[in-house]
Formats: structure tokens, sequence, C-alpha cells
């Protein structure tokens, strides 16, 4: 049965699904790795809403659908479903927690799986099952998906994210020649997770270095932990959700700093997650940091993820220089129904475009300009909530078993 929608509200502006840490003692070091006659392997991957997401076996059995993120430690399986259809056999009982506002909750781990993606295998590997889905990620993706695969992915092995041609390049280390006109970003790995230091400028012109985890698992370009309560409101922000966690939903404003500084690159007038979650005493926070830099920066350039040699390399791509734009709509929706093509508004923010239009949740959109959405994927519609402030666009709505005509008139929030 699909997520009903409570269950997935905030998804719309991140996925904070991505931020938790998470480790079990004593459990044995697992890798994957490459055939012994290769020494790089390239490994398409379908770009949707700011995740990365390939194709892996399970015990030989799949193609089943993963996120590759660089902020989770043990492979996460988040559809229960898949324990029963690969046979999976659980072997004990252990506690999650994560950023959200709920309680920790159980899940259990089962060992000795083999995964391969397109011959990138890993073997004897330990998995966390979630007993539901509490994320709703093939609601938010409009596609099946059936995991995370974090640390163990990227411990062994340097990965090139390619965002233009949709690839990875998958190599031992020392086989990926770094870029000729990028740069070196050291990287310190601890417990599990890449960190890097920024210079940021917040609007107030206060400038702060920043410890950020690298999430190639998280949608927004930057997320900052307790600046709104260190310090003053941002000028200008959207109260929300920013996503859920482990543990439930995640509060937050959304606003702009003026400026980070990534390597020798910086960017200007960032959209911005701040959390209002109280995060100074989440178990997840073993190691203190300040924020997160997600995908909405890192897909700006081409870049080179080495463990091994704690360094990411980076080149600018071909967006590097497009302005950060927010959602001009106001709406959040997922994917329901067969194959994922109803679209199902969850929630409209109080002001935005969507409210004075008179959009309500529960509505169905089923065409945009004339165009059915189930022609669209989730990604196409959400680049048209962002196409342009004052774009006129009509919606066909299903409410209450009945058809409405609306005329939406985007408008920028940020």
């Amino acid at each position: 049965m699909l997520p009903k929608a409570s269950n997935i509200s905030g998804l719309r502006v991140c996925l904070l699904v991505f931020l938790f840490a998470f480790s079990i003692t004593g459990a044995k070091a697992q890798f994957f790795d490459l055939p012994a006659n290769k020494k790089k392997i390239t490994v398409p991957f379908k770009m949707v809403r700011n995740m990365v997401i390939v194709k892996t076996k399970i015990d030989g059995k799949g193609p089943y659908n993963f996120i590759i993120d660089s902020g989770v430690g043990i492979i996460i399986i988040t559809d229960p479903g898949l324990a029963d259809s690969v046979g999976l056999q659980s072997r004990r009982t252990i506690k999650l927690s994560g950023l959200g506002s709920g309680e920790d909750f159980d899940a259990t781990i089962t060992s000795n799986l083999s995964f391969d993606i397109d011959g990138i295998k890993g073997n004897n590997m330990s998995a966390a099952i979630l007993r539901k889905d509490r994320f709703g990620l093939s609601n938010y993706a409009g596609m099946p998906i059936h995991g995370l695969i974090g640390y163990d992915f990227f411990n062994s092995l340097a990965i090139k994210f390619n965002f233009f041609d949709s690839t990875l390049t998958v190599a031992r280390p020392g086989y990926l020649k770094e870029f000729k006109r990028g740069f070196r970003v050291p990287l310190s790995i601890e417990q599990g997770k890449p960190y890097i230091n920024a210079r940021i400028k917040l609007d107030n012109q206060r400038e702060i270095n920043a410890k950020l985890v690298v999430d190639i698992g998280a949608g927004h370009p930057l997320m900052l932990d307790n600046q709104v309560k260190n310090n003053t409101l941002p000028q200008k922000f959207i109260v929300g959700n920013l996503g859920v966690g482990l543990t439930g939903p995640v509060t937050g404003l959304i606003s702009r700093v003026s400026e980070i500084d990534i390597g020798k690159y910086p960017f200007k007038n960032v959209i911005t997650s701040f959390t209002l979650t109280d995060t100074s005493t989440d178990a997840a926070r073993a190691v203190p940091r300040d924020g997160n830099l997600g995908l909405g920066i890192l897909k700006k350039f081409t870049l080179i993820i080495d463990y091994q040699n704690s360094a990411m390399f980076i080149q600018p791509g071909k967006d590097f220089k497009a302005p950060f734009e927010h959602d001009m709509s106001g709406l959040e929706y997922y994917a329901d129904g067969d194959n994922y093509r109803t679209i199902v508004i969850n929630r409209v923010e109080p002001g935005s475009a969507g409210d004075i239009t008179g959009l309500q949740k529960d509505d169905a959109i089923l065409n945009i300009n004339f165009k059915p959405v189930a022609d669209m994927t989730i990604q196409e519609i959400d680049d048209i909530f962002k196409s342009g402030a004052d774009r006129s666009l009509i919606l066909d709505i299903y409410r209450d078993k009945k058809r409405y005509r609306y005329i939406i008139t985007l408008k920028r929030r940020l």
C-alpha cells in the first residue's frame, strides 16, 4: 500500500532521510570492489529530484533502485516488501535515530548479502531493513525506490560524478585523473561521513567557517543547523517542513545566504535550509558540524570523491553559473497510483501562488497547460513550477469527483 499523504509531508523541499548518522558497533568492515581485471567501470544513473539513483541486484535478484548517498552508513532497505521478494532473513533488531521530531524506532539487520551494481560487487554485506516505509521515497521520486547505499560504496573506491551525462565512473584509488582546471578540496572522513570546511557569509554579512557534511543524498544546496537559534532570523524566509528524518518531520526556514565558498569557487545568493529542530543533543550529532552541503550545489561540478586520499576534486560543470531557484507555486505534491502517474497536492504554503489561486490539499493535478501530468516525470513538473516568476499556468484539478480549471501565476518567494 502506498503511504498516505501525511507520511510524506515536506518532502518537496529536501529529503532529510539522508541526514541521519548511523553505525553498528563492532560491525566488520564491508565494501564494494571492482572485478580483478578492471581498473574502473562506468555506471549510468538516473537523476530525479536531486537524487542519484542506480540499479542494483541483491543476491542475483532485481534490479532494484537504490539512491547513492554519502550521508548514510550501512545500506538501508527502505521498502519492507523487498525482504520477502529476495528472501532476506532478519538477524537482529537495532534502534535507529536521526533528525526529526518523533521517537526512535526499530529496524532489523540482515547480513551475508551480495550487491551488484553493473559489475561493482559487495559481498558479505549487511543491511538495515525498515519494518515500515517511513519516507515514501517512491512517491517522492515518482518511481519505485528500494533503499540507499552509502559509506560501503565510497570507502574503498574513488567515484567520479558526471551530472552532464548522468554517469558514475568508479575506480580503484589512483586510477581517476585529477581535473586539469579543477581544484582539490580536503576531506576528513569521520564516523563514515565526509566533511569539508567552507566559508559562509550570512545575509547579515556575518561570516562563519562551517564544517559541512558532503551529502550526495541531500537535495538542497545548503543546510545550516542552529543558526536561527544562535543568531537572528534571516531577513526573508519561508516557514515550513524541510523534509522528513528517520524520526519524523524536520521543521525550519528556507532562506538564502549571501555567499558560500567551496574551494576557490564562490556561490552567491544560495538557497539555504535553516533547521529549527534542536540538534544539539541528538545522538546523530556525534561529530560536531554546522550543517551539510547537498546536491543542489554539488551537481554544479563534475566531482570526484576519494575517501582513500581524503580529497574531493571539483571542476565547474555546464550549469555552474545557473542561479539558485526555489519552487514558485507553494505546492508540495507526490506521485501516487499505478506507475506513480497521479500527482496529489499534499500541502499548500499559506500566502503562496497556489494558496492565492485556491488550490487545496488532496487536489489531484490532471493537466498543466493542457498536457497530462501522466505523461510527465515528477522532475519535469518541478521544473515547470520553478520556471519563472509571473508566469501563468493552466491547471486542471480533480477534487471531490469533479474537475476544475485554475490559472496559477507563479510567484518568487525567496
